[in-house]
C-alpha cells in the first residue's frame, strides 16, 4: 500500500504514514493495516516498541479520509462508514490499552482521525510546529475516534471547549490538555528514532524533552471554567453572548459556525463520561452511537457538503439559530442494541 510503510527497524515496529499530499488523512485500508500489524507485534518479543510517525511537515495526520465517506453516504451506502469508524474505534482501544510502548510523532496538523492514532498511546513528541484538534463539530460529528475520553480528562470544563468550539492547540495546549506528553524540537526527532530502533528503550525520550512554553489554554483556564459551566449548549451560548469579553465574544462567534446538534450530543457525551468515570471502551462506545447515525439522521453530510464538496462554508443545520430539542440529544445518542460498537476482532 503506497499510503502507508508499515515494517521493522531494530527493535521498533515503525509505522508511517506516506500520504503528505492529503495531510496523511487515514483511509479505511490504513487503520486496517495499523490494526493488523499491531496484533502482529503483539505477540512478536524482538519488537519492544511501536514508533509511529508521518511524512510532510504540514501534517502527522489531519483526520479520516471523509471524501469517500461523502460519496458513499450520498448514495444511500450507510454500511460502508458505520463499518469505517467500527474498524477506526476498534483500532483506537487496541492503541490505548497496548502492552508495548507506542511513541507518536506528530507535526503540523494532527485533527480528528489523527489523534485517534497519536494521542492514545504511552509517549506522544510534539513540537514547534503541532497543531491538534477536534473539529468534529464543524462538520456534523462529535469528536470522535476516542477524542471524547481525553476531552473528559482535561483540566476543568477545557474539553467543553475544546470539543465544542474545534479550537486547535499548539504544542504547550496539547501538553496541558493531556493530548501529549513530550516537547521535542523536531531537529531531534531523526536521532532519536534511531536511538529508540537501535536500544526499545523509551527512557531515551525524557532525556532529549524539552520544556514547552507556557500554554495559552492554561492561563485562560478560569475564564474557560466559568463560561463553559453550564449544563445545556444554549446556557453556554448564551452566557457567551452576554459576556463582553473579546474571548466570549471570539468564542461565541466560532460556535456558530458549527453544527447545534453535533456541539449539543459532545456536550452530553463529555459530561457523561466525566460524571461515570468512564473508561475508553465507554467513550468509543457512546461516539459510535452518534457516528452510526450521523448519516441519516445528523448534519454530517451537509458538514462534508459544506466544507469539502461545495467549499461554500455555508452549511444548513438541522437545528440552526434554535436551541436543539432534548428528544434529538436522546434519538442520536439511544442504545443501538445488536449493532453496538464490540470490540472482539
Amino acid at each position: 500500500m503506497n499510503d502507508i510503510n508499515i515494517r521493522v527497524e531494530g527493535r521498533a515496529g515503525r509505522i508511517t504514514l506516506t500520504r503528505p499530499r492529503a495531510l496523511n488523512a487515514l483511509s479505511h485500508d490504513m487503520c486496517r493495516a495499523i490494526d493488523t500489524a499491531l496484533h502482529l507485534w503483539r505477540e512478536e518479543e524482538h519488537v519492544a516498541l511501536v514508533i509511529i510517525d508521518a511524512e510532510g511537515d504540514k501534517a502527522f495526520c489531519a483526520g479520516g479520509d471523509i471524501a469517500e465517506l461523502y460519496e458513499t453516504g450520498m448514495r444511500g451506502d450507510y454500511d460502508y462508514g458505520q463499518s469505517f469508524w467500527r474498524d477506526e474505534y476498534r483500532l483506537n482501544a487496541l492503541l490505548a490499552t497496548y502492552a508495548k510502548p507506542v511513541v507518536s510523532f506528530m507535526q503540523g496538523f494532527t485533527m480528528g482521525g489523527g489523534v485517534g492514532i497519536g494521542c492514545h498511546g504511552k509517549h506522544r513528541v510534539v513540537e514547534e510546529s503541532s497543531r491538534i484538534a477536534m473539529p468534529e463539530c464543524g462538520i456534523g460529528l462529535v469528536p470522535d475516534v476516542g477524542g471524547s475520553y481525553l476531552l473528559a480528562h482535561a483540566p476543568g470544563h477545557l474539553g467543553v471547549y475544546l470539543g465544542t468550539t474545534a479550537a486547535r492547540m499548539n504544542a504547550a495546549d496539547a501538553i496541558y490538555a493531556g493530548f501529549a506528553d513530550h516537547f521535542i524540537p523536531r531537529a531531534e526527532w531523526g536521532d532519536l528514532i534511531e536511538m529508540l530502533q537501535a536500544s526499545g528503550d523509551v527512557s531515551h525520550l525524557r532525556s532529549h524533552a524539552h520544556t514547552p512554553p507556557m500554554s495559552a489554554l492554561q492561563s485562560r483556564q478560569p475564564e474557560i471554567d466559568r463560561l463553559f459551566a453550564a449544563p445545556t449548549l444554549s446556557e453556554i451560548l448564551d452566557g457567551l453572548a452576554s459576556d463582553t469579553g473579546d474571548f466570549a465574544r471570539n468564542t461565541h462567534a466560532e460556535m456558530q459556525r458549527n453544527s447545534g446538534l453535533a456541539m449539543a450530543c459532545a456536550l452530553e457525551i463529555i459530561r457523561y463520561l466525566q460524571a461515570e468515570s468512564a473508561d475508553m471502551y465507554r467513550a468509543l462506545r457512546m461516539e459510535y452511537r452518534y457516528t452510526h447515525r450521523a448519516m441519516q439522521q445528523g448534519d454530517f453530510l451537509e458538514g462534508i457538503r459544506a466544507a469539502i464538496i461545495d467549499k461554500d462554508r455555508d452549511p444548513k443545520w438541522k437545528f440552526s439559530g434554535e436551541p436543539v430539542p432534548r428528544a434529538a440529544i436522546d434519538r442520536m445518542l439511544a442504545p443501538l442494541g445488536a449493532e453496538g460498537l464490540k470490540f472482539e476482532r
